[in-house]
Parts: structure tokens; C-alpha cells; sequence
């Protein structure tokens, strides 16, 4: 499975949703909090330049976007394949 980023604030229930969705794969992944911003804000928008919501999802060396954009993957059938490397 690649490694998956996820770039998340407290309460966003965007970021909760997608955290479930990943959990319910059994996917592994590393969340990054920028509520207060800091260096890992700053990582997120060199990854992503035109992103200014969260969550901020990276699977791999694949941007997939937020959690609306996970979860038409998840539709379409291609997020297992996604996760599967």
C-alpha cells in the first residue's frame, strides 16, 4: 500500500468523513494537523499550491484533493485500486 498523506484541521467534518472512508479500506495513513498552520501548511500547499480547504489527500505520488474527490474515487471503483499501489 503507497503511503497516504492527510492534511486535516480540528472539527472539519470534511477531514472526519474522509478519515472514516480511509479507516473502512483498513488504509494506513499519516495525518498532518495545520489547524494553527506552520511548517506543515506550508508542505501542503507546496504539494498543492491551489489548495485552501481541508482535507488535503496524497496517496502516493498521486494528489487526489479533498474529501469530495476521495469519495467519487470510492463511486467509480478506483479508489481500492488506488490504495493498492
Amino acid at each position: 500500500m503507497p503511503q497516504i498523506d492527510i492534511y486535516t484541521k480540528f472539527g472539519c467534518g470534511y477531514c472526519y468523513r474522509a478519515k472514516q472512508l480511509l479507516d473502512s479500506k483498513c488504509a494506513v495513513y499519516t495525518e498532518f494537523d495545520i489547524t494553527m498552520g506552520g511548517p506543515k501548511k506550508a508542505e501542503m500547499l507546496e504539494r498543492a499550491p491551489d489548495a485552501r480547504t481541508v482535507p488535503q489527500i496524497f496517496v502516493g505520488d498521486v494528489y487526489v484533493g479533498g474529501c469530495d474527490e476521495l469519495n467519487a474515487l470510492e463511486r467509480s471503483g478506483k479508489l481500492d485500486e488506488l490504495l493498492a499501489g
